[in-house]
């Protein structure tokens, strides 16, 4: 069997990717305009690998298409040289650019970093206003998730972890009480 290695080659500069690692994660990236290429999965498993209580929090692009905010870009898919399309991270902000056959996510410099202050202030919200309903859905995924068994058990221990600081917060009178118990 013939092995041919493709050239990935950045969608905006027309130069060669290189590759680096990222947050343990093996991703490409343009030595010019410092954008990044994800191959399906690594955007997410950088995200988890940069901040381990924020691994429950999953934004799937591919979900729920009925509320894709979507629109064909001028760039060219580094791997299949198709087009890419533009799609709003989840109800971010910040629109990234994936590939509907590789499912890559291309990223402009400086948008990881503001796909996880996003990921950031929406888990925030999420465990101050939604907590039982996340934790219903993660305890759910551990037997029908998208994930690894042991990955969406990790899920569903961060959420649970997030319930002890979240009481803690909430009756501090309380905590400090058992803090106190013999043990």
């Amino acid at each position: 069997m013939l092995d041919i290695a493709v050239k990935k080659e950045c969608p905006l500069d027309h130069v060669p990717l290189a590759s680096a690692l990222l947050f343990n994660v093996e991703v490409d990236y343009c030595p010019v305009c410092l954008g990044l290429w994800f191959e399906d999965q690594e955007l997410r498993l950088a995200k988890d690998n940069k901040d381990k209580d924020l691994q429950w929090f999953d934004v799937d692009l591919w979900k729920d298409k009925k509320k894709f905010k979507i629109g064909r870009g001028a760039r060219i898919c580094p791997l299949d040289r198709v087009p890419l399309y533009e799609v709003f991270y989840g109800k971010s902000p910040v629109v990234v650019d994936v590939c509907g056959l590789c499912r890559g996510v291309w990223l402009d410099r400086g948008e990881f970093k503001n796909i996880i202050k996003w990921v950031k202030d929406s888990a925030d919200y999420e465990v101050l206003h939604k907590y039982a309903k996340d934790l219903f859905e993660e305890a759910a995924e551990v037997f029908i998730g998208p994930e690894t068994l042991r990955e969406e058990i990790l899920d569903f221990i961060a959420v649970l972890k997030l319930l002890k600081y979240k009481f803690a917060v909430r009756h501090p009178e309380i905590t400090k009480t058992i803090s106190q118990l013999p043990k």
